[in-house]
C-alpha cells in the first residue's frame, strides 16, 4: 500500500475543517496512533499479512469524528451522531474512499473495510462471521477495536474533559456516586452500556472498563507498557497532577471513596488480564 498518498487523502480530507480547532487537531493525532498500534498488534498475532490493512483501517476509522465536530461541537455520540456510522456513510456512501490507494489490499476489502469501520465503536461484535472473508473481516475489527481503546486510554490522560466533550460538557454529572449497574460490569469484567453512566465517576469507570475486553495478549502489553490506563486509575494526569473532569471538586470521604473504588477496578482489570497494569513487558 501506498502509506504517503493515503496520508495526504487523509490530510487533504481533514484540511477542510478548522485547524485552529483543538478538538479536530487531537482527532487527528489519535488517528495516526490508531493506524500505527493496529498495525503493530496485527504483527505480533501473528498475521503480518493484513499488517497494511489493520493501518489501513486506523487511518480511516475516526472519519466522521470531524464532520460530528463541525455539526455539533462534540465527541460525545449520544449528544449527536453515531461517528462510526457517520464515517462509514462519508467514506461509502459518498466516495470518500474512492480517493485513497487500495490496489494492493485483498479482494473483498471494500466490505471489510466499511464493516470495521461502522463497528469499531460499538458495544459488541456478531456473534458469526460466515466464511473466509468474514473470518477476516472479524481478525480485522478486534484488532481495530483494540487498537482504538488503547490510544483512549491515552487521549483521555492528556486532554481535558472539556476539550474531549465540547458542547456536552454541561450533560455530565459531578458525582462520586457509582452506579450499581456499573460496579456490577466491573465485577464481571466487561464493558459498560452508555445507559448506566450517569456521573462523572461513572464515566471514569466505564472508560478504564474498556481494558477488560482488549482481546489480544499485544494490547494489553501496550497498554501496560504506555501506563495511561495506570494513571486513569490514580485520576493523574500525563503530568503528574490530578485530572479536572469533575473529581477536582470532591475532597474529603468523597475522594477518598472515589479512590476506594478505582482501585477496586484496577484490581479486576488485573485478574482480567493476569498481568500488572505497570508490567515492563
Amino acid at each position: 500500500m501506498d502509506r504517503q498518498r493515503a496520508i495526504d487523502v487523509f490530510n487533504e480530507y481533514v484540511s477542510h475543517y478548522d485547524s485552529e480547532n483543538p478538538m479536530i487537531r487531537d482527532k487527528a493525532a489519535h488517528t495516526f496512533r490508531v493506524a500505527e498500534t493496529a498495525e503493530q498488534i496485527a504483527r505480533s498475532i501473528p498475521c503480518p499479512e493484513l499488517a497494511d490493512f489493520a493501518w489501513f483501517l486506523g487511518l480511516l476509522h475516526d472519519i466522521g469524528r470531524f464532520e460530528q465536530v463541525r455539526r455539533y461541537g462534540t465527541f460525545t455520540d449520544a449528544q449527536s451522531v453515531d461517528h462510526a456510522e457517520l464515517g462509514a456513510d462519508i467514506l461509502f456512501g459518498d466516495g470518500l474512499i474512492d480517493r485513497f490507494p487500495t490496489k494492493d489490499l485483498p479482494d473483498g476489502w471494500r466490505g471489510t473495510a466499511e464493516t470495521a469501520v461502522r463497528l469499531h465503536n460499538k458495544l459488541t461484535l456478531p456473534d458469526t462471521w460466515p466464511g473466509e472473508e468474514g473470518r477476516r473481516t472479524e481478525r480485522l475489527c478486534r484488532i481495530l477495536r483494540d487498537a482504538d481503546k488503547v490510544d483512549i486510554f491515552r487521549v483521555i490522560t492528556e486532554l481535558p474533559l472539556e476539550r474531549r466533550a465540547g458542547s456536552s460538557l454541561s450533560m455530565i454529572e459531578t458525582s462520586d456516586t457509582i452506579s450499581p449497574g456499573v460496579m456490577t460490569c466491573v465485577m464481571e469484567h466487561r464493558c459498560v452500556p452508555r445507559s448506566e453512566r450517569h456521573s462523572a465517576l461513572d464515566i471514569r469507570v466505564s472508560h478504564c472498563c474498556m481494558a477488560f475486553e482488549l482481546e489480544f495478549e499485544e494490547s494489553r502489553k501496550i497498554a501496560a507498557r504506555q501506563g495511561y490506563l495506570l494513571m486513569l486509575l490514580q485520576e493523574k494526569g500525563a503530568d503528574g497532577q490530578a485530572q479536572k473532569d469533575g473529581s477536582e471538586f470532591l475532597t474529603g470521604a468523597g475522594r477518598a471513596a472515589r479512590l476506594e473504588t478505582l482501585d477496586i477496578v484496577g484490581t479486576e482489570i488485573e485478574k482480567s488480564w493476569g498481568i500488572p497494569l505497570s508490567a515492563d513487558n
